[in-house]
């Protein structure tokens, strides 16, 4: 089975010490990105470790396809124990980083201890550097970008930086990456921030030599020649659908379409891309570079979530006045959806919709947690009774778009992932949306069938997270190709997707995580029937707690 190759570089940032550790057998097993990034914290971080304490480790991991030219390769994965969920967590980031990290020659890069002083890691073929940065504190973004590149001659995309969010411990905090791409979700920012790390750096010239197959330049074609609406409004191309069949969360989750949907739709984002827009070796170019010059604004999005969490969740229907938000959270270094809700649970809290210079302010305010942003900066789970509002989360994760009252799987999805209220978690919503043309289409309403088909889901986007593969490949990918990019047996990779998901349950449930975490804001006909044949497919306790011998063969 391909896998990556390379060692560990574990970074001590307190001591300042650095070591090498050999994780054939790990990389073997879960091939990389984020099946090996969970495997190595279930062997190596305490399963009591507070997210926001020096025991708490942070992975930045790749995998084998990273050492491709094959499009929708170009992204990589953390993974730490999640200050919003407190619960194990992955999150992946697109941009162009993952080819230098690479070039380090390591296949996981983990960070352990807490730093007194503010630091910037730089790492590379030759060793480590840690360089003390005060004059960063507090710094935005592009603000540390441009220290890097006047000091160092490094460039966006060999960095890994967070703003001023991930230094006030927001728990929804961002660690960025070429500038504007996000490893979004679940506080992974802050989680850096409280080890005392301002910004990473990755270079070099010793990239692992993996031969892959001929496979990648047939999916790399279709990818160039494609004419799929995406390379023109990427993910806000769902808008309109999601809006006319009702699952577009508006009003903070109050109502499931929006009646100014027209004005923050794709069609509204694409009058405002000026350039197209990719990641490293991606020739799908499906990202969205734009601007107003009347407003000042130039951003990279929103994206279709975005759309939902600043827009129709706000009644906000002014895609300018949206690309705003989605420019502060990014310079910030917020994760737009989580900041998006928690703006909106405030506004509802206040009788504020579509206040739009308030929104603004709050995202600011969030960053630095000052006044109300200091409240909200916890998350919608930890202030939701202080404000009187209703608790939209699943495991303290705030809710994306493609809503599950109307596409009952997803729901389901919802309440699984284990990283909480999460649709990429399986892309579930896929295989909902009416007219979908997809062979595994299934009806929206309902669960007939659909633990069984969650669980491949949950397998496959395991799989990819840990190769690393996009997941808007998919009109590209299929179990043959799988084979032969991966030399192993469509069932044996399932296999290793199935590891990952459960050895990530296997630690939050020594975290106190069970069935009473799988639950959702709103009552669906048949959920916990449902549930419970989830969790008897996977092989599970109805308890939803995965018994220990089922893990006893993949960890150390």
């Amino acid at each position: 089975m391909l896998h990556a190759r390379g060692p560990l570089l574990s970074v001590d940032v307190g001591a300042k010490t650095t070591e090498e550790v050999n994780i054939d057998d790990a990389l073997t097993q879960f091939i990389g990105g984020r099946g090996l990034a969970t495997r190595l914290s279930h062997e190596r971080t305490p399963f009591d470790a507070d997210p926001f304490g020096p025991e708490n480790r942070l992975y930045f991991t790749t995998g084998p396809m990273q050492t491709s030219n094959m499009s929708f390769t170009g992204r990589m994965n953390a993974t730490a124990i999640s200050p919003l969920t407190n619960g194990l967590l992955s999150s992946n980031a697109g941009g162009f980083v993952s080819r230098n990290f690479g070039a380090t020659g390591y296949s996981a890069v983990e960070f352990v201890g807490q730093s007194d002083e503010l630091l910037a890691v730089h790492i590379t073929d030759e060793g480590v550097t840690f360089e003390e940065v005060p004059d960063l504190e507090e710094a935005t973004v592009s603000e540390t970008d441009e220290y890097m590149a006047e000091h160092h001659d490094l460039g966006e995309d060999q960095l890994c930086v967070i703003g001023p969010a991930g230094e006030n411990r927001v728990r929804f905090a961002s660690i960025m990456t070429s500038e504007s791409r996000a490893f979004g979700r679940g506080g992974l920012g802050a989680v850096m921030g409280a080890k005392g790390i301002k910004a990473i750096s990755f270079d070099g010239d010793s990239t692992p030599d993996i031969e892959i197959s001929a496979t990648q330049m047939d999916i790399h074609r279709e990818a160039a020649t494609s004419d799929h609406i995406m390379k023109r409004q990427g993910t806000t191309s769902v808008t309109d659908l999601a809006n006319e069949v009702g699952a577009f969360p508006t009003k903070y989750f109050a109502e499931t379409s929006f009646e100014g949907a027209s004005g923050i739709n794709g069609d509204a984002v694409e009058s405002k891309k000026y350039k197209k827009g990719t990641c490293s070796s991606c020739a799908f170019a499906c990202k969205l570079p734009t601007k107003d010059e009347e407003a000042g604004v130039e951003t990279e999005g929103p994206e279709f979530e975005t759309v939902m969490s600043f827009g129709s969740n706000a009644l906000v229907d002014d895609i300018v006045d949206v690309m705003k938000s989605n420019e502060l959270c990014d310079e910030f270094g917020v994760d737009t959806i989580s900041a998006g809700d928690a703006i909106s649970a405030y506004l509802a809290a206040n009788d504020e919709f579509g206040n739009v210079s308030l929104i603004h302010e709050l995202v600011e305010k969030i960053a630095y947690r000052e006044g109300d942003g200091d409240l909200l900066a916890e998350g919608i789970d930890r202030f939701h009774e202080e404000l009187g509002v209703e608790n939209w989360t699943v495991k303290g994760m705030e809710f994306p778009a493609h809503d599950g009252r109307t596409l009952n799987g997803q729901g389901l999805s919802f309440a699984t992932a284990n990283r909480g209220a999460d649709h990429m978690y399986a892309t579930f919503y896929a295989l909902e949306y009416p007219l979908v043309s997809h062979k595994d289409a299934l009806p929206p309403e309902g669960f007939e069938g659909k633990p069984a088909a969650l669980i491949e889901k949950e397998n496959v986007m395991a799989l990819n997270d840990s190769g690393i593969v996009c997941k808007f490949s998919r009109g590209s990918m299929s179990p043959e190709r799988y084979e032969n990019l991966f030399d192993a047996s469509y069932d044996e990779l399932l296999s290793v997707g199935s590891r990952v998901v459960e050895l990530e349950r296997h630690f939050n449930n020594q975290r106190g995580f069970s069935r009473a975490d799988d639950v959702l804001p709103y009552e669906l006909d048949g959920f916990d029937a449902a549930l419970s044949e989830y969790y008897e497919l996977r092989g599970w306790a109805d308890n939803g707690v995965v018994p220990d011998d089922a893990v006893t063969e993949f960890v150390a």
